[in-house]
């Protein structure tokens, strides 16, 4: 594998239309390191999770996408425990979520010894609501630290503020995480939770004063930009497309990035602060993209590697025409 993600594995349910106070929800695999390892898995990278997934149905099923869509699963030990369950309610703002996590199979992922990951491995990724759940999170912070100058440490912290009981500690502990990191990738919406009032760059700034080397924020349909110290910062829009939902786009964008990355020659952490202006715009127009057609569908279901070359050989054609 080149890239590894670690974290939850869940099933998600989603809120359907339904009269007369019905409750309706449809269940789909998902879980933010999920979707975006089948997203590396999609855009052509051998790429592994590192969870610890149920025996019951949930956990079998969760198991098959996994390895339907070629993910190695060769880290994912299996537990008697339940399989953590979210529930999804979409809302022409954003989308609220309910989760069902205490005691579950991934929270409680603790391996001892830690999981020797393959020396081709180039990318770890982290962040979500694994690091909210103990022994997990201690376990990945763990592994963050056994890989720090070994590989790529990529933290997507994917705040979710109903699961979060303190927020001013949370705040503490991401800066914290920032520091062990080496690339951050936060959407604006996290931005806001985790520094409401500040601007963006300001944030970035923060994190990258705490020992990261580079920070994104994605926008949504107003594209991403890319904080490094000693550098202006540097923005990419986003192609248009006719969204059908947004979950999973963020997770899209972090594997896209990574993916990337890896095709501009990075493989260790110092190999970021060496790519020019040109290298990085490349790279998150890629996971930019990438993200944009995981939008034209319902729930989470990122794009093969073609269809994202297909859509950016369009775009530049359609620029260069303008």
């Amino acid at each position: 594998m080149r890239i590894a993600f670690m974290g939850e594995a869940l099933i998600d349910f989603t809120s359907q239309a339904g009269g007369d106070g019905a409750l309706g929800f449809e269940g789909h695999v998902g879980g933010s390191p999920l979707n975006a390892a089948i997203a590396s898995a999609r855009l052509g990278q051998p790429t592994g999770l590192l969870t610890q997934l149920s025996t019951d149905l949930f956990g079998e099923r969760i198991l098959g996408y996994l390895q339907r869509n070629g993910v190695d699963t060769r880290f994912v030990p299996r537990s008697a425990a339940p399989s953590t369950l979210a529930f999804v309610e979409r809302t022409p703002q954003t989308n609220r979520y309910a989760f069902y996590a205490a005691g579950s199979a991934d929270a409680t992922w603790s391996p001892l010894p830690l999981p020797e990951l393959p020396p081709e491995c180039a990318f770890l990724h982290y962040g979500s609501i694994a690091m909210l759940q103990q022994p997990a999170a201690g376990a990945i912070l763990d592994m963050v630290r056994v890989s720090a100058g070994q590989r790529v440490v990529v933290l997507d912290p994917n705040v979710r503020p109903s699961l979060i009981g303190d927020m001013v500690l949370y705040r503490e502990h991401v800066a914290q995480w920032a520091g062990l990191s080496d690339l951050v990738k936060l959407s604006d919406e996290d931005a806001g939770l985790l520094a409401p009032g500040q601007p963006l760059g300001a944030l970035a700034a923060d994190y990258l004063a705490a020992g990261a080397r580079a920070v994104v924020v994605t926008q949504g349909a107003a594209g991403a930009t890319l904080w490094r110290a000693g550098h202006a910062p540097l923005a990419v829009a986003a192609p248009r497309v006719q969204v059908a939902d947004t979950i999973g786009a963020g997770d899209t964008f972090t594997a896209g990035l990574s993916v990337a990355l890896l095709a501009q020659g990075v493989q260790r952490p110092a190999q970021l602060d060496a790519l020019d202006d040109g290298a990085w715009r490349s790279a998150m127009r890629f996971a930019a993209t990438a993200a944009a057609l995981n939008c034209t569908h319902e729930g989470a279901d990122p794009p093969a590697l073609a269809e994202v070359q297909a859509l950016l050989e369009r775009t530049e054609a359609a620029a260069a025409a303008c």
